[in-house]
């Protein structure tokens, strides 16, 4: 994420006719060269969620979503595939399946879903984009709104309920449904 604040930082800059600190632009390089050559595991067959680390964590679907590399490289593709593998659970995505030292349990969370779903869109899985958003969608409880996270073993809500990041997610995955269809 540090890439992606700089790497916003001058286009804004750019786009608004703004001052572009000089060591902005090398830092981001120097910054996407590093994850991307440190933070894919070979022998997972994903990007991790640490350096040397074996732990997948939706969150690294973002080395795509945000554009630090390319939704067609093979790597993001692995990623995509190894974290549906390994976090998707039916209707939805858990963040990480690691022991975070917090007490209790989580279920999986809707906007790590919609991530999921943008991530099959950018590698050409439409159908089990729509699928997988159309499970999304069904998650709203009656009045329409959606919590934070879904436990799809007792099929019940948790978390903030309504959480407005889940309906960031689904907003968003709305529309680029719409505009790629």
């Amino acid at each position: 994420m540090c890439w992606v604040t700089l790497d916003r930082a001058v286009r804004l800059a750019s786009r608004f006719g703004r001052r572009v600190d000089p060591v902005w632009e090398p830092l981001a390089a120097d910054i996407a060269a590093e994850v991307v050559a440190k933070g894919w595991n070979e022998a997972v067959g994903a990007y991790t969620t640490a350096y040397d680390g074996e732990d997948l964590d939706a969150a690294s679907l973002h080395i795509g979503l945000s554009g630090l590399l390319d939704p067609a490289d093979e790597r993001f593709q692995s990623t995509v595939t190894a974290i549906e593998a390994g976090l998707r659970h039916g209707p939805t995505v858990y963040r990480y399946r690691r022991d975070d030292g917090l007490p209790g349990g989580e279920g999986g969370f809707h906007l790590c879903t919609a991530w999921l779903v943008e991530a099959y869109l950018l590698t050409g899985r439409r159908a089990q984009a729509e699928e997988l958003f159309a499970h999304l969608v069904d998650r709203a409880g009656p009045t329409g709104l959606i919590p934070e996270e879904f436990d799809p073993c007792a099929e019940r809500a948790l978390g903030n309920h309504p959480q407005a990041y889940s309906h960031l997610g689904l907003i968003r995955c709305a529309q680029l449904l719409d505009r790629c269809a």
